[in-house]
């Protein structure tokens, strides 16, 4: 495929060019080992990187430079292209490279802490039973109409989502679902798409390792509502003490929903057990196959973005009882002993709270909750101690273990964890770094009625250690441990 350079160029701000823009070019990259003769190559500022640095290492039959700055050294067979900011322009030139593939699709972006992949899974699903051909970028798993797309990270960089939105127009699709992660915000890769609608779950401390603060947090989910257009839908929730602020400079058209207030759309919990609940979504009775409070949130939204696609709400409700839980989200097990064990990706103190708190309102005083959990390395050690509080507040035991420990000593994250603990609390605590004996030991020790909690991981089946991703899963360890194979509960 090639691109008419100047076609390319009308599609971003220039700031001044220097070189001639009768030219075709062969492909878009930012990555300057990708870059071959004809090509358009991107200088972006990363975290760690800046694209800029790599300009003179580039091939002299390279088409063109987008970047900030010109470099010292330039030369006459190669088009340079100074613009504001490279990541906006990436953006934009991705999606002129692929035709726009947005505007052909009804794209509805999801942003918040918890809640985003269950959320945009389920508008994917809910759009497949409204009789779309849908697409989806998520934490988990990309879809391309059926067919699954391996995911590396919440959200691609800008090159990659608009190649595979482009892959779901050529398949016939005509809506998409998609996390928006705050670094995707935050580093400009949602830059040239155009939504349909954007939804807000909830805010919780996360991700200050990259953030810094919490305000700035904010600023990044805040911004993805802000470039939505005057046509699209910004749907948020009124719940969460942020849920207006997210959406108050937003051009988009505000609409709410809540479990307590009165809103445009509401969920209320009628009936509650481990394998479902009965909600009234705007006071229409739904049994769902979901449980926790969270759940029904993320539900709510699925609801409430649903009604503003133009479904039909009457059809509406019966897929609302069709949906099923995502992997490795309050994913339930049935042992033979007759205890119960539930996977769940929860990895910040917000979701283990929510998931513990929904495992206690269901259970009520029938049977000891035990918590297996841990932190990943290299990323916010603030919440460490703060994770390993709330297990040991709303469980009767936690074992503390190892998650994802990527390049830090495992001992050294349980030993933050451990910090936050009490005297007492450490009376109903384990600390088995392997993480394989840890859910074994809760296994042995579970007694009929007891519920397991293994949380931080969730779908991933690996172990990140040292940079290198080794076959672990929650779900099939649980499965071995109790001493038979079992299906989760639908």
């Amino acid at each position: 495929m090639q691109k008419n350079l100047s076609q390319l160029l009308s599609a971003i701000m220039i700031e001044e060019i220097r070189g001639r823009k009768d030219r075709e070019i062969a492909s878009l990259t930012a990555d300057s080992r990708q870059a071959t003769e004809g090509s358009m190559f991107v200088a972006v500022r990363g975290v760690n990187v800046d694209g800029h640095d790599y300009i003179p290492t580039l091939p002299l039959n390279v088409g063109a430079v987008v970047c900030e700055r010109f470099p010292e050294v330039t030369h006459s067979d190669i088009t340079y292209i100074r613009v504001s900011n490279s990541a906006v322009a990436l953006g934009f030139l991705a999606s002129e490279w692929y035709d726009n593939p947005s505007r052909h699709l009804d794209l509805v972006g999801v942003t918040g802490t918890n809640g985003k992949t269950t959320t945009a899974t389920l508008l994917y699903e809910m759009a497949r039973l409204m009789g779309e051909k849908a697409g989806l970028l998520s934490t988990v798993v990309n879809y391309v109409d059926t067919t699954p797309v391996e995911a590396h990270q919440t959200t691609p960089d800008p090159i990659t989502i608009h190649k595979l939105l482009a892959q779901m127009v050529e398949a016939g699709c005509s809506f998409a679902a998609m996390e928006v992660s705050s670094h995707a915000a935050d580093q400009h890769r949602i830059a040239g798409l155009h939504f349909r609608g954007g939804v807000f779950s909830n805010l919780t401390r996360d991700h200050l390792d990259y953030h810094k603060t919490f305000d700035a947090y904010l600023r990044a989910k805040q911004s993805f509502f802000d470039i939505l257009p005057a046509s699209a839908f910004a749907l948020t929730n009124i719940d969460d003490k942020v849920g207006r602020v997210m959406v108050q400079n937003t051009p988009a058209k505000v609409s709410t929903y809540s479990l307590r207030e009165h809103a445009n759309f509401t969920g209320h919990i009628v009936e509650e057990r481990l394998d479902g609940t009965v909600v009234k979504f705007n006071g229409q009775e739904v049994h769902t196959r979901f449980t926790g409070r969270f759940n029904v949130y993320n539900l709510t939204a699925v609801y409430g973005a649903s009604i503003l696609m133009g479904w039909d709400r009457d059809d509406v409700l019966v897929a609302m009882s069709q949906l099923v839980p995502v992997a490795g989200r309050f994913q339930t097990l049935s042992a033979p002993a007759g205890y119960t064990v539930i996977v769940d990706y929860a990895h910040t103190p917000d979701a283990v709270v929510n998931v513990l708190q929904t495992i206690r309102e269901v259970i009520g005083e029938n049977g000891h909750v035990t918590t297996v959990v841990g932190a990943g390395g290299n990323r916010d050690k603030g919440k460490r101690p703060i994770m390993a509080s709330e297990a040991a507040r709303l469980s009767d035991y936690v074992i503390l273990t190892s998650d994802n420990p990527r390049f830090e000593k495992p001992e050294d994250i349980l030993a933050d964890m451990v910090a936050g603990l009490t005297a007492a609390d450490r009376e109903r605590t384990k600390v088995i770094v392997d993480r394989r004996e840890a859910i074994a030991r809760a296994c042995a020790d579970a007694q009929p009625g007891d519920v397991i909690l293994i949380a931080g991981k969730g779908h991933e089946d690996y172990q990140e250690i040292e940079g290198v991703k080794h076959p672990f899963d929650d779900r099939k360890v649980a499965i071995e441990c109790m001493g038979a194979q079992n299906q989760p509960v639908a």
